[in-house]
């Protein structure tokens, strides 16, 4: 009987996203009731469905609770489902029949004695053949967790498993935003931010019935983009900084042995090269912290702090002006030796790099104050 017409508090929430799983939800949400009556579970299925064939109404046919998220996407099925869940464990799957309920009771008893989150891992369980193309059993997964271990300093094993339970309470902590494929990496990020107690549970994968409807690199790169989002540091400003000061190394030992266009003007330029690529990554990564920060990804640092301040960005500011302007003047003393030259040949292609780089890099400084300023008004002006 469905449980909307027992009128109980489900103990266990499921919820599914699906699009176009007309050949698998219906086995999905039978073996998960089987479960349900053979452990004594109360519970609710949840479909967050964005199909355009029968899945919607196989499930209903069933007992499941169907909702129609407005936007489509992996996360946004779950943001979207989250608000009608009663339950106080709430079970994350897949529709697409790959994974096995029989983990759920494990999972909602690692819940009971006081565990935040538990994945279920592949890794650590079976996979069965066909299950998982080889491109993403030994390259995609294990690179994006690897990663994803390094810079947050966690150890999970399978951090893209569709199949996960976590406490309601918990959840509400994780505030989480993301609608792509990249809201499994937020998930596990922002659990591992708020400390929460986080388990891993041996599954089964099985070959998918229909055609998948991941996109390997467009889907990869999403995951990389939130881990770069939340972590910019390690990615760009710190290659930034041996960049720029690589660049400014090789500039200044250079330009002060004299005699660069004779004998060392390709490393020279090399050198401007490095400097000016050092500052727009260390730039970037500036720009990155600031919308993590101020969309609410994550916590303002102090160094943050000072880059939001509305008089530090006046200072950064004044500081391309006169770069750009130290430039300007070099450039128009080498225009003024080209006349008192008569217009003849003229030897001051370092000094030219030198005025090059003072302009290129004041444009930087002025661009991303300017950027900043506009994310601040963008938050409201509150700082």
């Amino acid at each position: 009987m469905p449980l909307n017409e027992l009128h109980t508090v489900p103990q266990v929430s499921v919820i599914m996203p699906s699009f176009n799983e007309e050949k698998t939800i219906g086995n999905c949400i039978r073996k998960i009731n089987e479960i349900f009556e053979k452990n004594g579970i109360t519970g609710e299925i949840i479909v967050s469905d964005s199909s355009t064939d029968r899945t919607a109404e196989i499930a209903e046919s069933l007992g499941a609770i169907v909702i129609h998220p407005v936007n489509r996407g992996y996360g946004y099925a779950y943001l979207e489902a989250f608000h009608h869940v009663k339950a106080e464990y709430i079970v994350m799957m897949d529709s697409d029949g790959t994974y096995d309920p029989i983990a759920i009771p494990d999972m909602i008893e690692l819940l009971k004695a006081g565990t935040d989150l538990v994945i279920g891992s592949r890794f650590k369980g079976r996979i069965e053949d066909g299950a998982m193309t080889p491109l993403h059993r030994y390259i995609g997964n294990p690179l994006l967790t690897g990663v994803l271990n390094i810079v947050f300093h966690t150890r999970f094993s399978d951090a893209h498993s569709g199949f996960r339970a976590i406490h309601r309470d918990a959840l509400e902590k994780l505030q989480l935003k993301t609608d792509g494929m990249e809201f499994a990496s937020e998930m596990l990020i922002m659990a591992s931010i708020k400390d929460l107690k986080i388990a891993e549970v041996p599954i089964s994968y099985f070959p998918r019935v229909t055609p998948s409807n991941l996109h390997t690199f467009a889907d990869g790169w999403r995951h990389l983009r939130f881990i770069l989002l939340m972590k910019p540091v390690p990615f760009l400003a710190v290659p930034g900084l041996i960049f720029f000061i690589s660049g400014f190394a090789l500039m200044s030992l250079f330009y002060l042995e004299g005699n660069v266009e004779v004998s060392h003007l390709h490393s020279f330029i090399l050198g401007a090269i490095l400097l000016i690529s050092g500052i727009q990554i260390i730039i970037t990564g500036v720009n990155t912290e600031v919308y993590s920060t101020i969309y609410r990804y994550r916590e303002e640092t102090e160094l943050l702090e000072f880059f939001l301040n509305y008089h530090s960005l006046e200072k950064f500011l004044i500081i391309g002006g006169v770069l750009i302007l130290g430039g300007i003047l070099i450039g128009l003393s080498i225009f003024l030796s080209w006349i008192n030259a008569k217009f003849g040949e003229l030897s001051q292609i370092s000094t030219s790099v030198v005025a090059l780089s003072l302009i290129v890099i004041g444009i930087q400084i002025i661009s991303c104050s300017i950027f900043i300023s506009m994310m601040l008004l963008d938050d409201g002006g509150s700082r």
